[in-house]
Order: C-alpha cells, then structure tokens, then sequence
C-alpha cells in the first residue's frame, strides 16, 4: 500500500508541476500583442513598427512567451523575442555576454516587459532587427499593414525612423 500512495504522490507532483508551467504560458493574440508593444513605446523605435515587431515575434516563436529553441552551436532562445544565451540572457549552460543582465528563465513567463526590454537593447545594437533572421527573411521589405488590420490601435504599420529614442 505504501508503494501504491507513494506512487501516486509522486504523479499528482508531476501534474501540478506540469499544470503550473502550462499556466504560466501565453500564447498571445495578435493585437493583443500589437497593444501591449505600442503601450510600450515600441512603435517607431529605431525606426522600427508594430508591424516589425509583430512580424518577428510570429515567425520567431508564434507569440508563445515559453517558446524555446536549441541551435547546433548550444546556444538556446528564449521567449516571444526569442533572445539568444550567447548574447542577451544567461541560461547557466551557455557561455554568455548577458548583455541584458538577466536569467534566460525570466522570458518564458507571460510578463513581457522584460522581454521588451531585453528586445529594445537588441534593437539598439548595430545589427537592429536584422540580429533576427526571420525579420529579415519576412519581414523586412514587406508590407506590414496586414499585422495591424482589425486591431483597433493609433499604430501607423509603417513608422520609418519617427521615433529614435
């Protein structure tokens, strides 16, 4: 009987524990996402637009804040924005730059602040959005409007160096 119980003590931990960590997920919708990164003061940063921004965040993790991948050189990205743990977060794996001072861990939730500015000091860099492929392969060049459309926000799709604080 103890074998039993302690069997399904040990189950009913894993499913709590897997529960949590579904919960703590968020898979955002499109302009819901769109409001929360032009509250941010994202539209227009480096010249960049929701639509840029969008754009990205789609084809780098679908919006899943807890999406992670793991690249051939070990190196993991994390979150919506998909930040590497060579450059911009410390996973405790990876030999990192950690340019953004935080723990990789902190951009799976579905508080994207952190994100956000984690994604702003990317921007800023030299590289801006090109740091990320899929900006570049889909993104870049492209007409952003559709990203905004039936979003019901004061977002221009196409800022073009409006904003470069």
């Amino acid at each position: 009987m103890g074998v039993i119980m302690q069997t399904w003590v040990t189950v009913a931990v894993t499913l709590a524990t897997l529960m949590v960590a579904i919960v703590d997920a968020k898979i955002y919708e499109r302009c819901e996402l769109a409001m929360k990164l032009e509250r941010a003061g994202l539209n227009g940063f480096k010249g960049y637009s929701i639509g840029d921004w969008l754009c990205m965040a789609h084809y780098e993790s679908g919006f899943d804040t807890s999406f992670v991948d793991h690249n051939p050189d070990g190196s993991s990205e994390y979150g919506i924005f998909q930040l590497n743990s060579a450059w911009w977060c410390d996973n405790g794996v990876t030999p990192t730059q950690n340019l953004c001072h935080m723990e990789c861990r902190d951009l799976l939730n579905p508080h994207i602040l952190d994100d956000i500015l984690c994604a702003r000091q990317v921007v800023s860099s030299e590289n801006g959005m090109t740091a990320w492929d899929s900006w570049i392969r889909h993104c870049s060049g492209h007409d952003l409007s559709e990203w905004l459309k039936g979003c019901n926000m004061h977002a221009k799709p196409d800022a073009k160096k409006i904003n470069n604080s």
